[in-house]
């Protein structure tokens, strides 16, 4: 697989997505930058914002295997990675695996849940292996997370650890559509109040574990130049020396800015990082790790805001 190879790939991904899902034209991007990038995808939106359906699709057009976890305030970590069982017949325990063991985890309303099941993933989402009592069972590289929040206004949320959110490469907000796109959206969902059939749409599987594989190395082989580079750094460290916050970047997240820099330059099909990759990709990964100090959230100073004012701050190599 050469650079144009990874383009169609991320070409044919978007067309077939968006067959089925109306809009959210960033958010598929942002996904599938997560996924050639080895990260993890956190949507936020209100209910029925079509964040299952996009899961659900973009999981089906890449041949993935596909489980969903409705996060409850009963859930417990052993309903997620599974548990040892007794097995009276053969005096030994038998794994039984949660479902965690797949390639596509949809972890649906993950804030509904209290802080000890949401740490159940931290392992998972870090390594990409869990631990049961005591034993290292691998999940592979295919190993993806795509989780949904509701805004924290909802009642009955938790906010989610920060070291958790740390484990996120973006957090993607999921809006409503505008007018049009709603329109559209009803012409082809309206009759059926159910989840449509992803194989009654026609949807054309246009990538397999093999060829994602292949992408995330050619990806890794885009060139980084030293400005560039410096321009990534200096972002994160300005958020850390900024008065509005309280905790700026971690230095996991200049690692996966650039590691996601790398991955939208391939998309438009450049073998090298601009400024503007680098740029483009601030609010969605670093907005979410950010911590606000009390007196500017007081103040109803927001993140967005004080990233742009960053952006506006740190000169970009020319």
């Amino acid at each position: 697989m050469d650079l144009d190879d990874v383009r169609t790939l991320a070409e044919r991904l978007r067309e077939q997505v968006h067959r089925v899902v109306i809009g959210h034209v960033e958010a598929v991007d942002l996904m599938t930058v997560a996924l050639l990038s080895e990260g993890h995808v956190l949507l936020e939106g209100m209910p029925g914002t079509a964040k299952t359906l996009l899961g659900r699709t973009f999981a089906a057009v890449l041949s993935l295997d596909f489980k969903r976890i409705q996060f409850t305030p009963d859930l417990m970590p052993g309903d997620v990675i599974g548990t040892n069982l007794f097995h009276f017949q053969t005096n030994t325990f038998v794994l039984n695996k949660g479902p965690i063991f797949t390639q596509v985890l949809f972890a649906d309303e993950i804030n509904r849940t209290p802080p000890k099941t949401q740490a159940a993933l931290l392992e998972a989402m870090q390594e990409r292996s869990v631990t049961i009592d005591g034993e290292s069972h691998d999940l592979g590289d295919g190993f993806f997370v795509i989780a949904t929040q509701n805004p924290l206004e909802n009642e009955g949320t938790y906010p989610l650890p920060e070291a958790q959110l740390d484990r996120f490469l973006v957090k993607i907000p999921v809006g409503y559509p505008d007018r049009d796109e709603e329109r559209r959206m009803a012409r082809l969902h309206g009759h059926t109040s159910s989840m449509p059939s992803l194989e009654d749409l026609g949807l054309e599987r246009c990538a397999d574990m093999t060829q994602i594989r292949a992408a995330r190395r050619v990806i890794a082989g885009l060139q980084l130049s030293e400005e560039v580079l410096h321009y990534a750094v200096d972002i994160v460290r300005a958020t850390r020396d900024h008065t509005a916050f309280l905790a700026g970047g971690s230095p996991r997240s200049t690692n996966m800015l650039c590691r996601a820099a790398r991955a939208r330059a391939a998309l438009d099909g450049r073998d090298y990082v601009l400024p503007d990759d680098v740029k483009s990709l601030v609010p969605a990964v670093l907005g979410h790790r950010i911590v606000l100090a009390p007196g500017a959230e007081l103040e109803g100073t927001s993140v967005p805001d004080v990233l742009q004012q960053i952006l506006d701050q740190v000169p970009a190599p020319r």
